[in-house]
């Protein structure tokens, strides 16, 4: 049986002086995750992140031989093609929205903790492909960082998204020699810091255009049995919902809240977000504005399938106005608030002093 291997760490000799190390505290590093992108919107790209995705068996509760045949035979041979016209309706032309937005959050956000003086490296990952969280994982420790906060950029907890992003970081500690001290933010459904920013930005939008009739918040769906087995993203859902809710009331527009992006033919969190918009115009309401509160940065889901598709069909049932309010992204309001989430979350920690 072959020894197990250990990521490769080689000695800064000027550290190993007791002296020497004792002059300085451990450095403290922040890692944003964000769930991931092809690269290009191309078949071979979207083909790769969905194998890398959907054999994540935390995404695809199914058992991984089955899953695989049905995978390999009869998804990625064909879904990667109808995805490339959707992916490119959207792509930006500094990339990938998901990727631009992230990363903009990212370095904003080292901004803002530098402004702070603290000397703290933020650096975001992708679970799936690239940045890879190993890789960045790797530059955070070679940077010297031996205490390390993770930040999912999914403010409500599941196990499909939070979980395999914990998972893939203790993986990752489990191959060092040296092991980094890590902690992971479970979740921040009902943070002011998340909440106000979300408030303020659905606000604005009023600001600019007629308050709608309703507004609808659409997460990300997920299988009804893993909220039945005890997954506890759909109560945080609703959480957030109730408090977006509350902070709205004087405005005296109904809030409801639906679930998108259902795969395959299992049944899935509902009420389903492009069903209830149909039946709405159905019933006659003529104008609906659409937030999607689970995401923090635009993407296909927000962009494509939200601004487009339930707009066509919303209108298509005889809807007269739809409007859809985008992501956080880089909003400034979201990044003090990131700011305040990150550094509660380093409470106990003892952060450098930033040397500007």
């Amino acid at each position: 049986m072959s020894p197990k291997k250990y990521y490769a760490e080689f000695p800064d000799e000027s550290l190993l002086d007791p002296q020497v190390r004792a002059q300085n505290s451990p450095r403290v590093g922040v890692l944003l995750v964000n769930l991931g992108t092809p690269n290009t919107p191309t078949v071979k790209d979207i083909r790769r992140y969905l194998a890398e995705f959907l054999s994540d068996q935390r995404v695809v509760e199914l058992p991984p031989f089955l899953w695989q045949i049905i995978l390999r035979g009869f998804v990625l041979p064909f879904r990667p093609k109808k995805l490339v016209p959707k992916y490119e309706s959207i792509w930006l032309e500094q990339g990938s929205p998901l990727t631009v937005y992230s990363q903009a959050q990212a370095d904003l956000l080292q901004e803002q903790i530098q402004e702070q003086g603290w000397d703290v490296p933020v650096r975001l990952a992708m679970r799936y492909g690239q940045p890879a969280m190993h890789d960045v994982l790797n530059e955070l420790t070679a940077l010297g960082c031996e205490r390390i906060l993770m930040l999912p950029l999914y403010p409500q907890y599941a196990a499909s998204t939070t979980a395999t992003a914990i998972d893939e970081l203790n993986r990752y500690v489990a191959k060092r020699r040296n092991q980094p001290e890590t902690r992971a933010v479970k979740s921040y459904c009902q943070h002011p810091g998340y909440i106000q920013p979300l408030v303020q930005s659905i606000e604005r939008h009023w600001q600019t255009e007629a308050k709608p009739q309703r507004l609808l918040l659409s997460f990300h769906g997920i299988p009804r049995r893993t909220v039945e087995a005890g997954d506890p993203y759909y109560r945080e859902c609703m959480l957030t919902t109730a408090a977006v809710r509350s902070a709205l009331a004087a405005y005296d527009v109904p809030v409801y809240a639906s679930f998108q992006s259902r795969f395959g033919a299992e049944r899935w969190l509902e009420p389903y977000t492009e069903p209830t918009l149909r039946q709405w115009a159905k019933e006659g309401i003529e104008s609906v504005h659409v937030a999607c509160p689970g995401f923090l940065a635009d993407c296909l889901e927000t962009l494509e399938e939200i601004q487009m598709e339930c707009q066509e069909a919303f209108i298509e049932e005889g809807g007269q106005h739809f409007a859809y309010i985008p992501c956080l992204n880089d909003d400034k309001a979201w990044i003090n608030g990131l700011c305040d989430i990150v550094l509660q979350n380093l409470n106990g920690w003892e952060l450098r002093k930033s040397a500007n």
